[in-house]
């Protein structure tokens, strides 16, 4: 078709040929006009093959770029985590495979599904095919972020990790690698942000943390948040430039530290296992049972109950899987009602009717202890935005947890002095 548009363009002027070799003056020139008509031949062959040869190359660019294209889908779709060792992986996912009685010979029968919400490791789905062929195992694998054992000793995380899913607390630890681990898969549905406003979600969510709160964990029982909060801070100044750490104030967070620790130290406090985490991707639910299930314990430790409900107050501000989900929306904070729901339920799962003093006591010591929460997460921002990978703002996640401390402060802590 391009070939005989070429020639038909070539053609198409039969009238000025004509009327050319027509004229008297020009046919004495034979021999010129043959030479004219041999180099437009040759022009039109030059033409024609070098069309040629730019289609081929083009169809092999193209080509090319399909291939290249579905190549990368491919090894998107079936390749392996990138930021883990990831024959270490392969071994212990086979290992895990073959205790379950299924043969993995193609590692191109691991498909990995990238879980997002996480803000201290990477997690990822991963299915394979069982030996009947018509279903899939699904384990949970946890690629720890970097930087992020500032934060905890690892090796306690794990102790801690065991010992809950002794309790029936948690997933099953199935294996371990250099930079992870495979848990058991939970077949229940993490919750998402709205699902912590549903009266009847949330009650079920308390009834779990006063279970949690209750556990008997070895180890210390020491109160650990205001230690945290002084290690955490001493990073924080290392990780920070001079300029960055006027902007945050942390010249003046230790005194406010202090003032705090006194302040919210006085008089009766409940001492309990704290999850200091409860944001809705750590906690699922079996849509059958109703059954909740607390997950991602790296941050657990002993501390005031009223200090980990504050942290979950705190959360209803937060959505991770939004288009920006560095940012936090306080003005959905939940109101006195919505936390006095919530404390109501905590205490009454107990099987005693709460008494409406132990209700309203909780509920503004949970409030005080929100300027330690913002404290804790601005300062751990700091330093997952100098040591952690993951796409996440967290500097600026760390100036909107600073600016609530100091909207807060007065808020909060009125009837005191600081």
């Amino acid at each position: 078709m391009v070939f005989a548009s070429i020639n038909k363009s070539i053609q198409s002027t039969p009238s000025f040929h004509q009327a050319l070799f027509s004229s008297k003056t020009f046919r004495p020139h034979i021999k010129e006009k043959e030479k004219f008509w041999s180099v437009r031949l040759q022009l039109s062959w030059i033409l024609s093959v070098s069309l040629v040869g730019f289609l081929l190359f083009v169809s092999f660019l193209s080509l090319e770029f399909y291939l290249l294209i579905h190549t990368q889908m491919a090894i998107k779709k079936n390749g392996f985590i990138p930021s883990c060792a990831p024959e270490e992986l392969k071994k212990v996912l086979k290992a895990v495979a073959s205790e379950w009685g299924d043969m993995i010979k193609d590692m191109e029968e691991f498909h990995v599904v990238p879980l997002k919400g996480a803000l201290t490791n990477e997690v990822f789905q991963i299915n394979w095919p069982t030996k009947h062929g018509d279903l899939h195992q699904k384990v949970l694998v946890r690629v720890y972020g970097e930087g992020v054992e500032v934060f905890f000793n690892r090796d306690d995380e794990i102790r801690t990790f065991e010992c809950m899913s002794k309790h029936g607390q948690g997933p099953r630890l199935l294996g371990r690698f250099p930079d992870g681990r495979i848990e058991e898969f939970i077949h229940a549905r993490t919750l998402s942000a709205a699902d912590l406003r549903d009266p009847e979600i949330s009650s079920l969510v308390a009834a779990k943390l006063r279970e949690f709160h209750n556990l008997d964990m070895p180890g210390s029982k020491d109160v650990l948040l205001w230690k945290r909060l002084r290690t955490w801070l001493s990073l924080s100044k290392k990780f920070c430039s001079p300029e960055a750490a006027k902007e945050f104030g942390l010249d003046i967070l230790g005194d406010e530290i202090s003032i705090l620790e006194k302040e919210l130290s006085q008089g009766y406090q409940e001492i309990g296992f704290c999850h200091n985490d409860l944001q809705y991707g750590n906690i699922m639910m079996d849509e059958e049972t109703r059954v909740i299930t607390l997950i991602d314990y790296e941050y657990a430790s002993y501390n005031p109950i009223a200090y980990d409900l504050a942290n979950h107050f705190c959360e209803m501000a937060a959505n991770y899987h939004s288009e920006t989900p560095h940012i936090l929306d306080f003005t959905i904070y939940p109101d006195t009602e919505e936390r006095r729901r919530f404390i109501r339920a905590y205490v009454a799962s107990s099987g005693n009717e709460p008494s409406d003093g132990e209700v309203e006591k909780l509920l503004v010591d949970a409030e005080k202890y929100t300027l330690a929460n913002h404290l804790f997460w601005g300062l751990w921002g700091i330093i997952s935005g100098h040591v952690n990978k993951i796409d996440f703002d967290y500097l600026e996640y760390a100036r909107q947890r600073f600016q609530q401390y100091w909207f807060k402060k007065t808020l909060a802590l009125e009837s005191l002095t600081l």
